[in-house]
């Protein structure tokens, strides 16, 4: 029985923990598994072709919003060019509603719910026996004769007890390596998919110093935690954050995703200690706005979040990301206008316009008629209109994210930015420039960082408020220090 484990990833630089586990538990054993992993830029041909001439019997893939489109394209032709080719699908993507997507996909032949490294071994297990009985594995979504079939739900594993995957395989060059020191969430935003699980399983913190020990003496480039909050536990991320501290190689830098409001003057304390460049932080404020805070089951009061971030952003040590996301239960333009001010004004290394997707499973994709809501019938399920903001204010929103992530999230204008928004509202101008970039066609290609400057100076002149000299020695200056050249002209 020859199994592949495989996926396609957003880029390159990406990996998949959750395949990593699954080879994990099954490798030493009598299972011939490989693991090998795509992306969603490979050409899919390329991808079937590979898979094909593996000549496998069993094909599991990860499933995820910004894959599963692709993924069943090479499903089906792998179906029809080997009827025989067991098919197995694992992921969030198909964890919920699972038996309609078997209805839609008949060449689909199992589904993994949840959790995989328990339901994966016993179903690697039972495909070496004569029958290949899967009806007892928990967690399982199968086709058979034709009927469609789905087995007990799988009790909550044992974390702790999944092999550190890292020490079986090698570490890989030149990529983004994943970690996850806990499961579960203890917060049920309702967007979120992490809301559906009811408890947080955390790693012995031994366990995550070993492991963490491991990334460090291997010189690892960066960390990647994807634990859903990783200062759920103040104490616990506190004394994680000492030891990579104490224990910092120079070189390693760890991004984490963390509660704002759970961050105390302790645990600042000590990150004012830390190397600049040793952590990266994500906080997900989301909105300003109370009632929309509340709709989605967060805390309405969203100002001892703001107040933490600020203290992060002023030790000047660490690259903190915020996040805000369009599309929210009573968050019209107007309101949305607000939370990007206030949010923008705290001076986040990185301020990421999101746009609501409504995932399976989640609390806010069941309400959706409660609040009028128009989204993608297709994966990633994103959000076009709802009772609050129509579909051309979302699309305006769409406009100032693509102006903002090239101007303000990529770097080299800081300067700039900073004296064009001394007496303006960031959204205001951010909407303005973007007007601007899509009145003149610029959204049509893409841009090298010189062309960016250019059309940032034509928008310049094209303001007669903004006509000073100070603009162009100042946009000048922010060119220069990109580019290191001495006497760049725009």
């Amino acid at each position: 029985m020859k199994v592949l484990l495989t996926t396609l990833n957003s880029k390159f630089i990406h990996s998949n923990l959750a395949l990593k586990y699954l080879y994990t538990v099954v490798a030493g054993g009598y299972f011939d598994v490989e693991l090998k992993e795509f992306t969603i830029n490979n050409d899919p041909e390329y991808i079937y072709s590979e898979i094909l001439r593996g000549d496998y019997d069993m094909v599991c893939f990860s499933t995820y919003i910004y894959n599963v489109n692709q993924t069943m394209d090479i499903c089906e032709k792998l179906k029809l060019a080997d009827p025989s080719l067991i098919i197995t699908l694992g992921g969030p993507e198909v964890s919920y509603d699972y038996v309609s997507f078997l209805k839609g996909h008949r060449y689909i032949d199992i589904i993994i719910r949840g959790e995989g490294e328990t339901p994966f071994y016993r179903l690697c297990k039972a495909m070496l026996t004569h029958n290949r009985d899967i009806s007892k594995i928990p967690g399982l979504a199968y086709r058979l004769d034709g009927k469609i079939y789905v087995n007990p739900d799988q009790e909550i594993g044992d974390f702790s007890k999944i092999p550190f995957p890292y020490k079986t395989l090698d570490i890989e060059d030149n990529k983004i390596i994943y970690y996850e020191s806990s499961r579960g969430c203890p917060f049920r935003c309702s967007y979120c998919m992490s809301s559906i699980e009811k408890t947080v399983r955390a790693l012995d913190i031994d366990r995550v110093r070993s492991d963490l020990g491991y990334f460090l003496y291997k010189k690892v480039p960066q960390v990647k935690f994807i634990d859903r909050t990783f200062n759920y536990d103040a104490e616990r991320a506190y004394q994680i954050f000492k030891y990579l501290i104490e224990n910092d190689n120079g070189i390693t830098n760890f991004h984490m995703e963390i509660c704002g409001d759970l961050l105390d003057d302790k645990t600042i304390a000590l990150l004012s200690k830390a190397r600049k460049g040793l952590f990266q932080f994500e906080v997900g404020i989301q909105s300003i706005n109370p009632m929309t805070l509340a709709a989605v089951d967060r805390k309405d009061n969203v100002y001892p979040v703001l107040y933490a971030v600020s203290k992060i952003i002023e030790l000047g040590n660490i690259h903190v990301h915020v996040d805000l996301i369009a599309g929210l239960p009573f968050e019209d333009y107007h309101s949305f206008e607000k939370s990007f001010n206030k949010v923008y004004a705290l001076g986040a290394d990185n301020l990421q316009l999101g746009f609501l997707k409504l995932l399976k499973g989640t609390k806010i994709r069941n309400e959706a008629e409660k609040h009028g809501y128009v989204f993608s019938p297709k994966a990633p399920y994103q959000v076009i209109s709802n009772s609050y903001i129509s579909a051309k204010e979302l699309a305006r929103l769409k406009m100032i994210e693509e102006v903002l992530d090239l101007y303000s999230n990529k770097g080299g204008f800081r300067n700039t930015l900073d004296y064009l928004l001394k007496d303006r509202e960031p959204f205001n101008f951010f909407e303005e420039l973007s007007s601007f970039y899509y009145e003149n066609g610029f959204q049509h290609a893409s841009h090298k960082k010189e062309d960016l400057y250019r059309i940032l100076y034509a928008f310049d002149e094209s303001c007669k408020e903004y006509l000073e000299r100070d603009m162009d020695e100042t946009l000048n200056f922010d060119a220069v220090k990109r580019f290191k050249k001495k006497g760049w002209e725009i």
